[in-house]
């Protein structure tokens, strides 16, 4: 008799199952597309809202895998050796004075001083080098859609080959791919190119059920009356017209506050006084405010 318990990579129910024991709540799309990413050694690209769960799924991955979790935070202007490598110059200089200091600027082998210089001692590697060199890691490309088009094509290179060359030192491929998860919020539209290289998943918030399941997760001992009213109330706010709608990270948050300053349900009273823990826009804030009632009557 196989009494060995499913692992992750066993299938798309085992691969939930070990998710939720994280506290993440993955339905079958997510946890399908998620499974064959793994199964397929394929990237996965996460679009959605801000806050629907898609670096948490990063996170949740790592832990369950027992990879190491290795993130590179996209922004305008990021290049490739922000993402690969850099060289250490302080150390360099501090190199280079010792041999001079040791044999003489006069005596120093050109050639011998300059291969010592690019060792890999004085290598700083950047995430996605680190990446390709840490057996197993998922790395995480948070917020693709804020970098440019070139490092999008330095990104599809990269996650074809899982290789990258650095000419002072040859080519660095991964022994075994890491588990590639890129998340989008969608300010801009990602290129086909790249996104034909992954396996496609849309984030959504989750339904009035599942949020109160995450609630119960993330929260145990959670008042049930309270988990419902938080999640409602969230669900309300999404739906209003706010610069910044609330994510599951701030349905959390929120319930979180409320339990420590002693609220058992949610009133008008607790909420306005925890409110910076699920709006984070001064102009939300007073509009929510000033609409409490209506918001908590809904």
């Amino acid at each position: 008799m196989n009494d060995r318990l499913p692992a992750p990579s066993d299938s798309p129910t085992a691969l939930a199952a070990a998710l939720r024991s994280t506290g993440y709540l993955a339905d079958d799309g997510l946890a399908t597309a998620t499974f064959l990413a793994m199964r397929m050694n394929r990237p996965l690209f996460c679009e959605g809202e801000p806050g629907t769960g898609k670096t948490a799924l990063a996170q949740a991955l790592a832990e369950i895998t027992g990879a190491e979790l290795i993130r590179l935070q996209c922004h305008d202007g990021i290049d490739a050796s922000q993402a690969l490598y850099d060289w250490d110059f302080p150390r360099q200089l501090l190199h280079l004075r010792a041999l001079e200091t040791a044999a003489g600027a006069d005596k120093l082998d050109v050639d011998a001083v300059e291969s010592s210089l690019y060792d890999k001692k004085f290598l700083l590697q950047r995430p996605i080098l680190r990446a390709l060199q840490t057996t197993p890691s998922v790395l995480l490309i948070d917020e693709v859609d804020r970098a440019d088009d070139e490092f999008e094509a330095f990104l599809l290179e990269v996650l074809t080959e899982y290789a990258v060359t650095i000419p002072e030192v040859g080519e660095v491929r991964a022994t075994t791919p890491p588990l590639v998860v890129l998340t989008s919020n969608r300010t801009r539209e990602v290129h086909d190119a790249l996104k034909r290289r992954c396996l496609y998943l849309w984030l959504d918030h989750p339904d009035l059920q599942r949020e109160i399941e995450i609630l119960h997760s993330r929260l145990p001992g959670i008042p049930e009356r309270l988990a419902a009213q938080v999640a409602g109330a969230v669900r309300a706010l999404r739906q209003a017209d706010l610069l910044k709608p609330p994510g599951v990270a701030e349905t959390i948050d929120w319930a979180r506050a409320l339990q420590l300053v002693g609220a058992r349900h949610l009133d008008v009273d607790s909420a306005a006084a925890t409110l910076g823990a699920v709006l984070k826009y001064r102009e939300d804030a007073d509009r929510v405010r000033k609409q409490l009632d209506t918001l908590l009557a809904s």
